[in-house]
């Protein structure tokens, strides 16, 4: 383990949240409210400890990819634990733990919450809490990659692998540093086309920007006690699902239509079954809830956008879907198990995985019937690797053992097997919303604080896909050969 190394980048991604955090600060010192003196002691303390950590570049620059895992971690819980001192220090948010699970609830774009009157905070505390989303939903290392200097490419893909979502990870460009400024600039412009759209539809700047970083980021942090639901528009629900669904789709098909290679883009097989997922989970859930709203099409425009927030791990919500069927229920909570596609803002199994699991087992059941047969599972036209494969039933494996076990430690808190359950399907997959006591119109401020710290670890943990949470605490990592 490169100890120098790591203690020099995580000093220097401190110096870059501070600058960032200079923004709500900001907001704050224009509107004179008093949380400017929590976010300023924040981002003194990340200057002092990052021109610390990074006064002097070691001579060994290696890393490696355990070495990358155990930064991209820290990155997270780092930033997690100061991000949540503006939310304490001003007393908008009393505990700490229920700031420390709001913020990583933030940077990991989860969504779920503690607050019980989202209304009554600050300007500058509801900017910096839906700017967590935008920040954490590209990824805190991919943009340090974009504007740190140039970086080896064999050391920086290091630490995409680590934090961008999915199977696989490939490069744009030559450079990881030219492919994480590629994907910065594609979040940005969708971002900005967002905020302008939701404008036009009659929403107020500060709310169309601020709900448009959710979405980018697809979080789900409303600045309404009613989420979206409180605009009452239909202008405002379909315009959020379109750029929900966009945000859920793998970046590489945007860069790919930039560069004039639509027609490959909508080739992807992925993004075929992502269609056809969101296209089938709509319809049957508006044939189900008809009965219960005005027509066809009223229920499309309830079903479209619960089904495009939920796959996309988005969150936010324009109908209490806990009163829906229970087929309407059982088929977004699939969708809270699949999620988004690979390389996209998006959380949850990722729908390349879903694809190459039922691959595999029809190779398997193919195999059974004929052992001489030889067969090639592909994916967007080219062979998937056995090793691929195997990464897909390992991560797989790993993520029912954290289930089972943040299901059994939730379950302390003598809550019912449904809201424990859905309570940790919806932090391990970066959703927000669940069902029973943690519905879309409920949050997570009755749990204990041994649950949120539970619960946070799973948003961590989901967030990164596992391994470099898991890499972090293992004893292994730091035991000295």
């Amino acid at each position: 383990m490169n100890y120098k190394m790591v203690a020099y980048l995580l000093g220097r991604i401190l110096l870059i949240m501070a600058v960032l955090m200079c923004l709500p600060f900001l907001i704050a010192s224009f509107m004179q409210e008093e949380t400017w003196l929590g976010f300023l002691i924040a981002i003194v303390a990340q200057l002092a400890l990052g021109l610390a950590c990074s006064a002097r570049k070691p001579k060994n620059t290696d890393f490696y990819a355990k070495e990358g895992f155990v930064i991209v971690a820290l990155v997270w819980v780092l930033t997690s634990l100061f991000g949540a001192l503006p939310f304490y220090l001003s007393g908008e948010i009393p505990s700490y733990i229920d700031a420390f699970f709001e913020t990583v609830s933030g940077f990991t774009t989860t969504g779920a919450s503690i607050l019980n009157d989202i209304e009554s905070l600050s300007y500058s505390t509801l900017f910096w809490r839906s700017f967590t989303h935008w920040i954490g939903g590209m990824g805190v290392l991919v943009f340090v990659l974009a504007v740190l200097p140039k970086s080896h490419a064999s050391q920086s893909i290091h630490l995409m692998r680590a934090e961008v979502p999915g199977p696989q990870v490939g490069k744009l460009v030559s450079r990881m540093r030219g492919t994480a400024r590629i994907l910065y600039g594609i979040y940005i412009m969708m971002t900005l086309l967002e905020v302008v759209c939701l404008k036009a539809a009659g929403l107020p700047w500060f709310d169309s920007i601020l709900n448009a970083f959710s979405t980018a980021g697809t979080g789900g942090f409303s600045i309404k006690n009613a989420s979206i639901a409180a605009y009452n528009s239909a202008a405002v629900d379909y315009i959020i699902t379109i750029f929900m669904l966009l945000f859920g789709i793998n970046f590489t098909l945007f860069y790919l239509i930039l560069t004039g290679h639509a027609l490959q883009a909508i080739k992807s097989e992925e993004l075929r079954w992502y269609g056809c997922i969101v296209g089938g989970a709509t319809l049957i859930i508006t044939l189900n809830i008809m009965p219960q709203y005005n027509g066809f099409w009223d229920a499309f425009r309830y079903a479209f956008f619960q089904v495009g927030s939920i796959i996309t791990t988005t969150g936010f919500i324009t109908a209490d879907f806990a009163k829906w069927p229970d087929l309407s229920q059982t088929v977004l909570m699939l969708l809270l198990f699949m999620g988004a596609c690979a390389g996209s803002t998006g959380g949850g199994f990722k729908i390349s995985r879903v694809i190459i699991l039922i691959k595999s087992s029809f190779r398997e059941l193919r195999q059974q019937i004929r052992p001489r047969a030889v067969t090639t599972l592909t994916l967007e036209g080219r062979a998937i690797e056995d090793k691929t494969v195997y990464g897909v039933l390992s991560y797989l494996s790993i993520y029912i053992v954290v289930f089972v076990v943040s299901h059994l430690l939730v379950s302390l808190d003598q809550v019912t097997y449904l809201t424990g359950f859905s309570a940790v399907a919806t932090c391990l997959n970066n959703v927000g919303p669940g069902l029973d006591a943690v519905g879309p119109v409920e949050n997570f401020s009755h749990f204990s604080n041994f649950s949120k710290i539970i619960l946070s670890v799973d948003m961590l943990a989901g967030r990164l896909e596992l391994l470099p949470i898991l890499t972090l605490l293992s004893p292994m990592t730091w035991r000295r050969r």
